[in-house]
């Protein structure tokens, strides 16, 4: 029997992955229906809006106006962890995202911590922007109507509410959609990218003309510190890069388009998040934006004098965090369904739908907690939780890069990371330069989360995986 290092060192071989999954012959348990332009826009849809339309209010009373290096930061680290996730998912294209990856190059212990991690990711930043959502409703419909939904039922009860029963119905309906299959999801998701881009265009016209220079005067009241701190609550916004790996088993010709989609979705986002973020600092007093609702909206109206234009931006933002939500709800369900193919978790979470090959099960219980996260929890603690989690999601990523180069230089790669190995490098300096400045509670819940999950891998994960299942089936059989 494999002693216990040995079993949580052990690694599943890549041509294992890439066989039971059809990834070079356009075959697997779930159905290729996702194109190029399709996943790109699921990268960009995970992430344009999460950041934008939510974070601002966090980040800029810590950052000040300094907060554009921060976002410019965070992206510098995504971006370099992007080229690292483009390697690996042309050389690994599968579904379960950096959990797969760590499987395949770090050994199984850490491919449970990581996927602890994912989860905690995923889960919680659904959370955190179905909260912003309510927000958003809020606004449209007193701008709409002339009523809000009462706090009670709009608000965490942290907040002074009761239940935050908008984030609840938010996740219900992405639930519904995502039942119904993924290329059905991964249509609705396009359009409502196409919108969203659209509206933050409108505000980046519309906000110039509020355009003070006296706001950006007190830049970095808070120096260099402030900008690594807002950097690590702006970093959860990234998590559309993540999102984008977990569709590997349901994109057509995976080693070239899962690379291009995680290149070509930063760019948009990081285009994106500078130039919006420049217009919100310039036209508005950085002291406003402390617990400022529905923050993009409030700068318009108070730069045009008038509600059109913060109506027409609260609107897309409510079918821009619907997309967000919707995209980071599959990718958790995805990771899911690789992990109970993996024996890591119970088999129910790998069970496939027969007529919409959706894994309904997994999709059902994923909706369930994170509709409770959503209404009970407020949403900075949310964003920093899932700051943790992507940073250290992304570490493994730029290490397994490393690692896969050493051990298997000649396994075939559809994009490899230039400048080998220095980007991987300061991309693992990156990572660990933003969590040193994480709150100290937000790191201790993230290594009592860790702990958790390494004893379920001690009593359950090691026994039932499929690797130990293998090993168990090639010993010699004992005769007396």
């Amino acid at each position: 029997m494999a002693s216990l290092k040995e079993q949580v060192l052990r690694r599943k071989p890549v041509g294992v992955m890439t066989e039971e999954t059809g990834a070079d012959a356009d075959a697997g348990e779930l159905s290729r229906s996702i194109g190029l332009l399709q996943l790109t826009l699921f990268g960009v849809g995970a992430t344009v809006g999460t950041g934008i339309f939510i974070v601002l209010t966090q980040a800029v009373p810590v950052g000040g106006p300094a907060v554009i290096l921060s976002f410019a930061l965070a992206g510098t680290v995504a971006g370099l962890t992007a080229i690292c996730y483009a390697e690996l998912a042309s050389a690994v294209p599968v579904s379960g995202s950096s959990y797969s990856y760590a499987y395949a190059t770090l050994g199984e212990g850490v491919a449970m911590v990581v996927a602890a991690c994912l989860l905690l990711e995923y889960g919680v930043s659904a959370a955190a922007v179905a909260v912003g959502w309510s927000q958003y409703l809020n606004e449209l419909l007193d701008n709409l109507f002339g009523f809000t939904i009462p706090d009670n039922f709009s608000q965490a009860p942290e907040q002074g509410g009761i239940l935050n029963v908008p984030a609840i119905i938010l996740i219900v309906l992405c639930t519904l959609l995502l039942l119904r299959g993924a290329s059905e999801s991964a249509r609705v998701n396009a359009v409502m990218v196409m919108i969203k881009l659209g509206v933050l265009l409108l505000f980046i016209v519309l906000g110039l003309k509020g355009w003070d220079s006296n706001n950006l005067s007190d830049f970095a009241p808070a120096g260099l510190n402030g900008i690594t701190s807002a950097a690590g609550i702006i970093f959860f916004s990234y998590i559309g890069l993540d999102a984008v790996s977990t569709a590997g088993e349901e994109v057509k010709n995976p080693r070239r388009n899962l690379p291009l989609a995680i290149i070509g979705a930063l760019v948009i986002v990081t285009t994106v998040y500078v130039l919006v973020t420049v217009v919100a600092v310039a036209a508005q007093p950085a002291a406003q934006f402390k617990d400022q609702e529905a923050g993009l909206s409030a700068i318009l109206e108070d730069v045009t004098g008038s509600s059109w234009p913060a109506t027409v931006l609260a609107a897309g933002a409510v079918i821009s965090i619907f997309s967000v939500t919707l995209v980071v709800i599959y990718g958790q369900t995805r990771i899911l369904f690789a992990m109970g193919r993996d024996g890591m978790i119970p088999a129910l979470f790998h069970k496939l739908n027969p007529r919409t090959l959706t894994p309904v099960t997994s999709t059902i219980i994923v909706a369930v907690v994170i509709s409770l996260l959503a209404g009970v929890l407020p949403i900075d603690f949310l964003a920093e939780m899932t700051s943790i989690g992507t940073l250290v999601a992304f570490l493994v990523v730029s290490i397994g890069v490393m690692v896969l180069r050493q051990r298997q230089p000649d396994l075939p790669r559809g994009f490899k990371v230039p400048l080998y190995p220095l980007l991987p490098i300061l991309s693992i300096g990156g990572c660990f330069w933003i969590i040193k400045d994480l709150r100290a509670v937000t790191i201790e819940v993230f290594v009592l989360w860790s702990s958790v999950a390494l004893l379920w891998y001690f009593f359950y994960g090691r026994h039932h995986s499929a690797l130990n299942r293998r090993e168990e089936e090639e010993l010699p059989e004992v005769t007396v």
